[in-house]
């Protein structure tokens, strides 16, 4: 399962990879568990290798008995083409999703739609050029993380979704919409952290070949993510 880093040696987009399922996405936010989520918005100032590459605006809101989590990241590295990608996440309040719309716009202009319902993410990928292409996966858990590329907020909703109150190593079925490919996370509180002189909660997020450093506030928001061995940061403004 390999995560990527910006577009071509920046791919920043960070790959989990992939599955899920959803029991019941008529039923309502209350009787799916307690509601895990607080509303934000804010600004991340992406960077690699200490050079400024791109930003990503956010905004996580409730919306119809559930949650919105959308976010537009913008990609201009020092080589290569520009790109831009936004993504629109439904979620229940306990953090499954309900839905997922992601498009991408560089060379060509991609995107998809993906229903969550009944343990089956039924997707529906349009690529520049061809026609629709289909595919579902099935899972057997609804609580799975969709972490896309480029989209840094959605480590804000993981942090959400990521039993406090449990604490240690929670393991996670995840999805990369743009990338299709299954997979699982291991997230796990690392306790107190620093960087550039503030104090922030830890949360480590791992896969079989990388690492990444989740720093949130008191309030568990997301204020910073690093990817030491990407020489990647993402930093709230």
């Amino acid at each position: 399962m390999k995560f990527r880093t910006v577009s071509m040696a920046l791919a920043l987009g960070i790959a989990a990879c992939a599955a899920l399922s959803l029991a019941g996405q008529k039923k309502s936010a209350a009787a799916s568990g307690p509601v895990v989520f607080a509303q934000d918005k804010g600004k991340f100032t992406i960077k690699l290798a200490g050079q400024t590459v791109g930003h990503e605006d956010f905004e996580i809101t409730p919306s119809g008995g559930g949650w919105l989590a959308k976010g537009t990241a913008e990609i201009k590295p020092p080589q290569g083409a520009s790109s831009k990608v936004t993504g629109s996440l439904a979620l229940q309040g306990n953090g499954a999703p309900t839905s997922y719309e992601w498009s991408s716009q560089a060379e060509k202009t991609n995107g998809a739609h993906i229903l969550f319902a009944n343990g089956v993410a039924g997707i529906t990928l349009q690529m520049q050029g061809a026609h629709p292409f289909q595919q579902d996966l099935t899972f057997n858990t609804p609580l799975i993380a969709v972490l896309d590329n480029n989209l840094y907020h959605q480590y804000a909703v993981l942090a959400r979704v990521y039993d406090w109150s449990k604490r240690g190593e929670q393991t996670f079925p995840v999805l990369i919409p743009q990338e299709l490919t299954p997979g699982t996370i291991k997230v796990e509180s690392t306790g107190p952290a620093t960087a550039d002189g503030k104090s922030y909660e830890g949360l480590k997020v791992t896969t079989s070949d990388i690492e990444i450093l989740l720093l949130l506030d008191g309030n568990h928001r997301l204020m910073r993510l690093e990817v030491p061995s990407a020489t990647v940061s993402v930093v709230r403004e």
